[in-house]
């Protein structure tokens, strides 16, 4: 018997954070940024009123369960396609090209499911406009949200999510 198989040294393997508090970081962020887009859109589209806070919340509930769960997919494909396209540009600049095209994307769908919320789909017209008006309202927020959150918080989220 030699010393090594008499003396075991555990291994001591990193601590791995509890999926709920990842599932609680990632759905603050979502009503941070997806509820404050959605109240300014839920307002360009009808104004305030006395079941304003109701149009916005049923307006959030359906961007949560279809526009944003497709946005972090697309977030997480765009991520990697832009480093895979452009790997000798800095990760800063590649985080802001992908906040960028998030923004508009994810503006571009909020705005249409509120807008269909808000207006409905019996007259396209009407939907064509309020969802223009929504995403034009909303756009300079959300650029701004986009690329604050793709240079700050996104890098530290990716190693949050991945621990």
């Amino acid at each position: 018997m030699n010393a090594q198989s008499v003396i075991s040294i555990p291994h001591s393997s990193p601590k791995q954070t509890p999926i709920i508090y990842k599932i609680i970081v990632v759905f603050a962020m979502m009503t941070v940024m997806g509820g404050s887009l959605i109240g300014l859109m839920t307002y360009i589209n009808l104004g305030y009123s006395d079941t304003f806070f109701r149009d916005w919340f049923v307006s959030f509930l359906i961007a949560a369960v279809t526009v944003m769960p497709a946005g972090f997919i697309l977030m997480a494909f765009l991520t990697h396609t832009i480093e895979k396209w452009l790997p000798n540009t800095s990760e800063k600049k590649r985080n802001i090209i992908v906040g960028l095209l998030m923004a508009i994307t994810m503006e571009s769908a909020m705005a249409l499911s509120t807008a269909i919320n808000n207006i409905g789909l019996s007259s396209q017209a009407a939907l064509f406009s309020h969802w223009l008006d929504a995403l034009l309202a909303a756009l300079p927020l959300g650029l701004t949200l986009m690329v604050i959150t793709s240079l700050t918080i996104k890098p530290k989220i990716e190693r949050f999510l991945k621990s």
